[in-house]
């Protein structure tokens, strides 16, 4: 298997992970204020001492298992831009691994939150609420509350795309918008809608280059060199 269809398996996991993330939020955690200002840190603390193994599969899943996809799918992205738009392939790899440094990072710390919030539950409660608001204040703050690094990305990708003609149009119009999404997240006002969007897009866009390059619309650059 070369790393142009890895890539494409990397981005059909990352718009996985997506899915199931929004998947989960949306049955169990969203009641708790999962993802708003007005989470209920008590109820989630609750959570991680009643069902820890499903709080670390789900931060492994979102954050682990696509971080992981997400520095396939970078290497795989430039190296295909690379002939055409050096400087940009060289851009996009450096986001798309800062961004999947960064979901790494924040996958470690919300785990270690569920695990020392599960074993602090049962003696104070209180103090492991307060200790997983704390700990998952870091996990926003790598990541999780913002799409920044990933919207600037997306983007990069989209443009480099545009311009190298390296991938179809209705992947790259869509990775502009979803770009502009997570840049989006930078502003309060917008950050919850903001971030809806861009993961929204995110799955979409995915799953698009994903596709083609599975289905290789095109041979792989470096075999026709200019």
């Amino acid at each position: 298997m070369t790393l142009h269809h890895s890539g494409g398996i990397a981005a059909l996991l990352c718009g996985a992970t997506y899915v199931a993330g929004f998947a989960l939020l949306l049955t169990l955690l969203t009641p708790l204020g999962y993802g708003t200002e007005e989470i209920d840190t008590r109820a989630v603390a609750a959570l991680a001492e009643a069902q820890p193994g499903l709080l670390i599969a789900w931060n492994s899943t979102i954050y682990i298992a696509n971080g992981l996809a997400l520095a396939v799918l970078t290497v795989a992205l430039a190296e295909r831009l690379q002939p055409r738009v050096p400087g940009w392939a060289g851009v996009s790899r450096a986001l798309g691994l800062i961004w999947a440094t960064l979901v790494l990072g924040a996958g470690m710390v919300a785990n270690v939150a569920v695990e020392r919030t599960s074993a602090l539950h049962a003696t104070d409660p209180q103090g492991a609420a307060d200790l997983w608001g704390t700990l998952h204040a870091v996990e926003l703050g790598l990541g999780g509350g913002n799409e920044i690094v990933g919207g600037a990305w997306i983007l990069c990708i989209s443009i480099a795309g545009l311009v190298s003609r390296r991938l179809p149009r209705g992947s790259v119009a869509l990775g502009l918008l979803t770009g502009l999404a997570g840049l989006a997240t930078l502003v309060p006002a917008l950050g919850t809608a903001a971030g809806a969007g861009f993961g929204l897009g995110g799955i979409a866009w995915f799953l698009a280059v994903g596709t083609a390059l599975l289905r290789d619309l095109s041979r792989p650059a470096t075999h026709h060199p200019k």
